[in-house]
C-alpha cells in the first residue's frame, strides 16, 4: 500500500488517538522511502472521514461561546481547538489521497501537515485530560469538513478555501485567544498555542504555494479569481482584526493583505475567469 492509499486508510480510522499516531507514523515512512503513486485514481470508500460518535456535531451558531475564566469553560475552549486540529488531520490526509496528478512534493507536504496536526491534537488532548475532560465531552461544529466536501472535485478550490482561508483564520484568532488564556492563568495552553501558531504559518504557506501552482497551470491570476471562488463555494466572509505579520510569513502578498483590509461592501465577486478556476483541473 503506497503513501496515498495509506493516507486514505488513516483518514478512515475512527479513534482520534489511533489516527494521530498513524498520521505521524505515515509521514516518517514517507520520508524513509515508502512508495508514492501520484497518478492513482483512488475510490472513496464509506466512512470518510472516520470519526468517533462524539462530539455531537452542530452548526457553528448552535455551539455556545466558551469563556476561559471558569474551569468548565476553559475545558470547553480547549476542546474546541482540539476539534479543529482533529479536523485538520483529516483535511491534510484527504488532500493526499483525493487529488491525483500533483507533483510528488505536494503529497509529502500534506503528509507533513497531517503529522504536525496530529501532534497538535495530542498536545491539546493531553491538556484537556488534565482539566478533567476528554475529546467528545463537548459539542462541536463541522465547518472545516463542510468546505472540504464542497471543494472535493477541484484541488485549486481546496487550496484556496481550506488552508489559505479557513485555516488561516487561526493565524488571526490565536494571539487574542492566547491573551485570554494567559489572563485565566493557563500557561500550558498558551505554550501549546505558541507551537500551533508557528507550525500553522507553515501549513498556510503550503496552501498558498500550491494554490499559486494550480493557478499557474491554468493561466489564472490568483488574486483576481479568489473572490469568485469565495462566492461560488460559499466560503465565510473574513473579518478583522487580521494577523498581518503571520499572514505575510505564510506567503500572502501585499496585494492579498490589502484585499483583506478593503471594504467588503464593494462587489469583488465578478472575476471574469472564476469559472475557469472552478471547472478546470490541475495536472
Amino acid at each position: 500500500m503506497d503513501c496515498r492509499a495509506r493516507a486514505l486508510h488513516v483518514l478512515c480510522l475512527i479513534s482520534p488517538a489511533d489516527k494521530a499516531a498513524a498520521a505521524q507514523a505515515l509521514y516518517l515512512e514517507a520520508q524513509n522511502g515508502l512508495s508514492l503513486d501520484t497518478e492513482a485514481r483512488l475510490q472513496r470508500p464509506e466512512g470518510v472521514p472516520g470519526r468517533p460518535e462524539r462530539p455531537r456535531l452542530l452548526s457553528a451558531l448552535q455551539v455556545p461561546n466558551r469563556s476561559p475564566f471558569t474551569l468548565e469553560g476553559r475545558a470547553a475552549l480547549i476542546h474546541a481547538i482540539a476539534h479543529i486540529e482533529f479536523n485538520a488531520i483529516n483535511l491534510a490526509l484527504d488532500a493526499v489521497w483525493r487529488f491525483a496528478g500533483m507533483p510528488r512534493e505536494f503529497y509529502l507536504d500534506w503528509l507533513r501537515v497531517a503529522a504536525e496536526e496530529a501532534q497538535h491534537f495530542s498536545l491539546l488532548h493531553d491538556h484537556l485530560q488534565s482539566l478533567g475532560h476528554r475529546y467528545g465531552d463537548f459539542d462541536a461544529h463541522d465547518g472545516l469538513w463542510t468546505m472540504a466536501e464542497r471543494t472535493a472535485d477541484d484541488v485549486l478550490a481546496r487550496m484556496a478555501l481550506v488552508p489559505r482561508t479557513l485555516e488561516a483564520r487561526g493565524l488571526d484568532a490565536t494571539p487574542p485567544l492566547q491573551a485570554k488564556l494567559a489572563r485565566a492563568g493557563d500557561a500550558r495552553a498558551v505554550a501549546i498555542l505558541d507551537i500551533i501558531l508557528r507550525e500553522e504559518i507553515g501549513h498556510v504557506e503550503i496552501g498558498n504555494r500550491w494554490y499559486r501552482h494550480c493557478c499557474r497551470l491554468r493561466g489564472l491570476d490568483p488574486v483576481a479569481i479568489y473572490p469568485g471562488l469565495v462566492q461560488h463555494y460559499q466560503a465565510p466572509r473574513l473579518r478583522p482584526p487580521f494577523n498581518l505579520s503571520a499572514r505575510g510569513a505564510a506567503g500572502f502578498s501585499e496585494e492579498e493583505l490589502a484585499y483583506l483590509q478593503a471594504d467588503f461592501s464593494n462587489d469583488r465577486t465578478g472575476a471574469p475567469d472564476a469559472a475557469q478556476a472552478v471547472n478546470g483541473t490541475a495536472s
